[in-house]
C-alpha cells in the first residue's frame, strides 16, 4: 500500500526562486559501451556530429539555465577540456581561414557557466547528486542525465521548470513506454490533477517504483531523465539509505520528497532517446542525422538505397 502525498498547492504560498542552476552527473564507468569507453568518457561518444553531453548542455542553455554543475569521475577530463577554452585550436583555425569553425569552438566554451565535482566513488545517481550540494547552495536546480537526448524546440528541461515555478513543487518528466517494458524504467504511481496551462499531462505522484515486472507496475508512465527538484531533495538523500550495491538511489530519495512536500509527474512534450543504450544511441544517431540541416537529404536518400 502506497502512501498518499500531500495536497499540492495550485499556486506557491510565496514567491518562488528563479531555477539557475543544472546537475549532470557523468561520474559512471559506461561498461555498456566497452570497448568505446575504455579511454574516453560515454558522455563525450558523439551522435552524429557533437558529444552528447553537448547536447544535454545545449538544453540547459535553451531552458534558461546559467550554470551548469558537472559530477565527474576519475578519466572525466575529456568533458573538462570540452567546455574550456582552445586557444590554440582557435589560433589555427583562424589562420587557415576557418572563421566558421573557428567561432563553433569558441561558442562551445562561451555558452554557459560550467563547475565541476568528483563523485570518487559509484555510489550511485542519489550520491552523484548530493555531491553536488555544496555548489548548488539553498536553490531550486534540474537534474538531467547525459545519456538521455531529448532535441526539440521546446526543452523538456524548459516545461519542467515551468511547472515548478507556477506550483513551488518539484516536477519529473515522464513518458509512456510499453507496459511489457516497465521492468527497464523507474515508474510513476500518480494520479491527475489537472491545473491550467498544464492540463491532464500534470499528475501528482503518489509513489516511484523501481523497475517493476509489468503485473505490478502501476502505470506505463516511465522516470525520463530530466528533474526539477526543490533544495529539500539533499536532505532527503542524505536520510536514504543505501540499496543494492551499496548505492543511494535519487528514485528513493524522491519518494520522500513526494511523501513529505509533494512532486509532480509531468508528461512532456518531446521524444526522448536513451543514448547509454547501444540500441537507443542508434536510433538517435539515425534521427538525429535526419533532422541535421546539412545531412538529412543525402542521408536520407542514402538509407532507401539499403534493402533491408
Amino acid at each position: 500500500m502506497t502512501t498518499p502525498t500531500s495536497p499540492i498547492p495550485s499556486q506557491p504560498a510565496v514567491p518562488v526562486r528563479k531555477v539557475r542552476k543544472a546537475v549532470l552527473p557523468a561520474a559512471g564507468l559506461g561498461t555498456r559501451f566497452l570497448p568505446a569507453t575504455k579511454a574516453q568518457p560515454k558522455e563525450m561518444l558523439n551522435v552524429v556530429d557533437k558529444p552528447q553531453i553537448q547536447y544535454v548542455v545545449e538544453e540547459c542553455v535553451a531552458s534558461g539555465i546559467e550554470h551548469i554543475i558537472i559530477v565527474t569521475g576519475r578519466g572525466k577530463s575529456a568533458i573538462e577540456d570540452h567546455f574550456d577554452h582552445a586557444p590554440s585550436l582557435e589560433r589555427f583555425l583562424e589562420e587557415k581561414g576557418k572563421h566558421a569553425e573557428a567561432e563553433m569552438v569558441r561558442r562551445i566554451s562561451d555558452m554557459v557557466q560550467v563547475s565541476y565535482t568528483r563523485q570518487k566513488e559509484p555510489l550511485g545517481l542519489g550520491h552523484a547528486v548530493l555531491v553536488a550540494k555544496d555548489l548548488v547552495g539553498d536553490e531550486p536546480f534540474a537534474v538531467l542525465l547525459g545519456d538521455v537526448l531529448i532535441p526539440g524546440e521546446n526543452p523538456a528541461t524548459k516545461q519542467l521548470i515551468d511547472v515548478y515555478e507556477a506550483t513551488g513543487v518539484g516536477a519529473i518528466a515522464v513518458e509512456e513506454v510499453p507496459k511489457d517494458r516497465t521492468h527497464l524504467y523507474g515508474i510513476v504511481d500518480g494520479e491527475s490533477a489537472p491545473q491550467p496551462p498544464f492540463g491532464a499531462r500534470l499528475l501528482r505522484i503518489r509513489d516511484l517504483v523501481e523497475k517493476p515486472k509489468p503485473e505490478n507496475a502501476p502505470s506505463n508512465l516511465a522516470i525520463t531523465g530530466r528533474y526539477v527538484l526543490p533544495p529539500a531533495i539533499f536532505d532527503c538523500l542524505a536520510r536514504t539509505k543505501p540499496g543494492a550495491g551499496n548505492e543511494i538511489q535519487l528514485t528513493d530519495g524522491m519518494r520522500i520528497l513526494a511523501q513529505e512536500q509533494g512532486l509532480w509527474a509531468y508528461i512532456y512534450d518531446g521524444i526522448s532517446y536513451d543514448a547509454g543504450d547501444k540500441l537507443g544511441f542508434l536510433k538517435a544517431t539515425v534521427e538525429l542525422a535526419l533532422q541535421n540541416k546539412e545531412l538529412n537529404e543525402a542521408f536520407r536518400a542514402y538509407l532507401k538505397t539499403l534493402k533491408l
